[in-house]
């Protein structure tokens, strides 16, 4: 009788094991079906990319990453420095609940005070004297200043461009491969405008002496180089006085007359928005061999999901400046999408595209002259080699 009720307690005890672990099973495939059923869905759709992995590991230093590594094969903790401390999981979890990095008071206030949010921009490439504290300034007065009629000072307007540029070998055939266009075509420079001596002083509707001018200056540029360029013309200032809007619609105007170009022109495979930095000519002038000329910064969108390709524009463009005029490029700023940033540039319409700041207020036109010349030289040269590049992949 006791060995009876010794088989059937057993077997019921099976039999409870057998219905707890069927149970557990089940819940971990609910559980990995609802976690694959969620991160499939479209609300992830752009959030697993290479883009996103990239910033969520950048709250990680190499040091932590390689440490990391190192638990797996030890081999790696090799080159970390003898006076490196791992970090603790406290800090960490901190960090990743909070995104309070622990010594960077930028990330405790950066929400908190109005325009400190400036430096959340990151520092991609830093250029000769690019930090934190000489990061672009945008000058944004009411529009009525903006659009304020100003006297042009005709004298300094007599630059012409380069004359030996020789005839190129290649050419794009007649087709209009770069896109020009100033988001903020008022923008010009104090040395162009008669009674102008504070940045906010330096914008105008002439167009021979605003960002119209410049990129003038660099389709014709590029033009001598045989590459085919569309400029844009638009006076922005008046079309968004005309729909009563103010500075700040800039991007949204400018998002339609890039969209209306590509779609009218297919063979547009570079764009570039044109500015000028409000920084005094301390920070945005250049002197290279024995001339001076108007620095030149890029800046990347961050809020568009395929930045990383403009990003790798702006790098091989910023080196091959580097390369040949050296102290010429500021850098490359990449900037989120947060009060006072636009984050996205119209970068997403071209995986070829980037904002390109021209100089400050202080320059003149003959500096300008130059680094138009300086960029398209070496953008003709990046340009024919990627295109031979292109060629040999087909």
């Amino acid at each position: 009788m006791k060995h009876n009720r010794l088989i059937y307690n057993l077997k019921k005890s099976n039999n409870e094991t057998f219905i707890k672990r069927a149970g557990i099973y089940a819940v971990i495939v609910l559980i990995l079906f609802i976690t694959v059923s969620i991160l499939a869905s479209s609300f992830f759709e752009k959030r697993f990319q290479s883009s996103s992995l990239k910033g969520t590991l950048n709250i990680f230093s190499t040091e932590q990453l390689v440490t990391f590594m190192g638990t797996v094969n030890p081999y790696f903790q090799q080159g970390l420095p003898n006076s490196y401390e791992p970090p603790s999981i406290q800090s960490l979890s901190f960090e990743l609940a909070t995104n309070i990095k622990p010594g960077d008071i930028r990330s405790l206030l950066g929400r908190e005070l109005p325009g400190f949010a400036i430096f959340d921009t990151e520092i991609l490439v830093a250029g000769e004297g690019t930090d934190y504290t000489t990061l672009p300034i945008e000058s944004a007065p009411p529009l009525d200043v903006l659009l304020k009629e100003r006297e042009v000072a005709e004298e300094k307007l007599n630059v012409e461009g380069s004359k030996d540029t020789p005839e190129p070998n290649m050419t794009t055939g007649g087709r209009k491969v770069v896109y020009i266009y100033q988001s903020h075509s008022y923008e010009s420079f104090l040395p162009l405008l008669k009674d102008a001596k504070v940045p906010n002083d330096a914008n105008s509707s002439n167009p021979k002496a605003n960002m119209v001018r410049v990129g003038e200056m660099l389709a014709s540029e590029l033009e001598k180089r045989g590459i085919g360029s569309q400029q844009d013309r638009t006076n922005t200032g008046e079309m968004l006085k005309s729909r009563g809007w103010e500075h700040g619609n800039a991007y949204q105007l400018s998002r339609e007359i890039v969209k209306e170009a590509v779609s009218v022109n297919n063979n547009i495979d570079f764009s570039f928005d044109l500015h000028r930095d409000s920084l005094r000519r301390d920070k945005t002038t250049a002197t290279i061999n024995g001339k001076t000329y108007a620095k030149l910064m890029f800046v990347i969108g961050k809020a568009n999901p395929d930045y990383e390709k403009n990003e790798q524009l702006a790098s091989e463009l910023h080196n091959l400046l580097e390369e040949k005029y050296p102290g010429l490029s500021r850098g490359i700023l990449v900037k989120p999408k947060i009060a006072g940033n636009n984050g996205l540039y119209n970068q997403d319409l071209s995986d070829r595209a980037a904002l390109m700041e021209v100089g400050g207020v202080d320059n003149n036109l003959e500096e300008i002259q130059r680094s138009m010349e300086a960029f398209a030289e070496v953008f003709a040269e990046f340009y024919w080699k990627d295109q031979k590049v292109n060629a040999g992949g087909n």
